[in-house]
């Protein structure tokens, strides 16, 4: 199983280092997410760094930027790695398209389905030469001249991961993309009854082999060296939970649990900005199934248990109260390659 290790630093000049760390440490793909800095700068600094490791956004977020600036960006790490990078793309939610990236928010599913079409369509005039030519309801595009081609490139076009949470947008997925990206607040329940039949949907309406799209996620994982340090990571957690639980696009990953009503509660204490309570509301039930819990030497087993099956890649993020030493972490790495 392919293992990703999500960028940290939030120092532009430290991600070249901490990218050639996470590579000889053995992580198989290097991931950045779109939070309060772009994905692509640091993701093109990691180029220089790397030498095997798979580069992606996950996810940059789609609507705000053209796929025509898209198609080039990702056209250009794909050449600068060396045909190592991976184009993950979201479609966020309404309040933040809206009011901070102020772009309108419109039939988010079939945009997602043109916007990774327009991307095709586009790779696929360069590498050709062919006229451009995609007409859809919220993407056309018609021009496309020498001189603003890059013209063949050495390496594939990109491959492209959608992020979904809705069954909408995990069908659009099995329909024109190359992989889903789920969200962190996932479930193995809500992966085996949502995510999984809505891909297959889409891959079997566009005539496609659904068992070629990759799914890659596994939520939270809680670690370290005994009991007492799962305890003590557990609260970190139990605030990432509360955070997205607030947001009412995620509550249908909560309902399947019954956690609807909490989903609620958390939401109204999110208008009044009462982030630092909202984690008390994160019982050790709701806690459970969200996170994969284990020691060092559990993780691996724990997460396949769970997830077995339902994923082709564990993206993850790590929780423990301090971090693994370095032959720890070679091992939690190793053994989650060999399920």
């Amino acid at each position: 199983m392919r293992v990703t290790h999500r960028l940290a630093s939030q120092s532009l000049a430290s991600i070249p280092s901490e990218a050639a760390w996470a590579e000889s440490i053995g992580y198989d793909a290097i991931s950045k997410n779109e939070t309060a800095h772009d994905s692509f700068i640091p993701l093109t600094l990691a180029a220089t760094s790397t030498t095997r490791a798979m580069l992606q956004t996950s996810v940059a977020i789609a609507f705000p930027r053209s796929p025509m600036i898209t198609a080039y960006t990702a056209r250009d790490l794909q050449d600068l790695s060396q045909g190592r990078f991976r184009l993950g793309v979201g479609t966020q939610v309404k309040g933040h398209i809206e009011r901070r990236f102020s772009t309108s928010w419109e039939s988010p599913g079939p945009r997602l389905r043109e916007y990774v079409q327009s991307l095709k369509a586009i790779w696929k005039a360069w590498e050709t030469g062919e006229r451009l030519s995609f007409e859809g309801t919220h993407y056309n595009f018609s021009l496309m001249t020498p001189f603003f081609s890059p013209g063949p490139s050495e390496f594939p076009a990109p491959p492209v991961f959608t992020a979904a949470v809705n069954a909408y947008n995990c069908q659009v997925a099995g329909e024109v993309a190359d992989g889903l990206m789920l969200h962190s607040l996932t479930s193995a329940e809500y992966v085996r009854d949502v995510v999984r039949p809505a891909l297959a949907r889409g891959a079997e309406r566009a005539g496609r082999d659904g068992g070629k799209i990759t799914v890659s996620g596994g939520g939270f994982l809680i670690t370290g060296p005994n009991r007492a340090s799962l305890r003590a990571a557990q609260a970190e957690v139990r605030r990432r939970i509360a955070f997205y639980s607030s947001t009412r696009t995620y509550h249908s990953v909560l309902a399947p649990h019954g956690f609807e009503e909490i989903g609620q509660r958390l939401h109204e204490m999110s208008l009044r900005g009462e982030w630092g309570e909202m984690g008390e509301l994160v019982s050790d039930e709701m806690l459970d199934a969200f996170a994969v819990s284990g020691e060092y030497d559990e993780i691996a087993g724990a997460f396949a248990q769970r997830y077995g099956g339902l994923v082709d890649e564990a993206s993850f993020t790590m929780y423990s109260e301090h971090p693994p030493a370095e032959s720890e972490l070679r091992r939690i790495i190793r053994d989650f390659r060999e399920l």
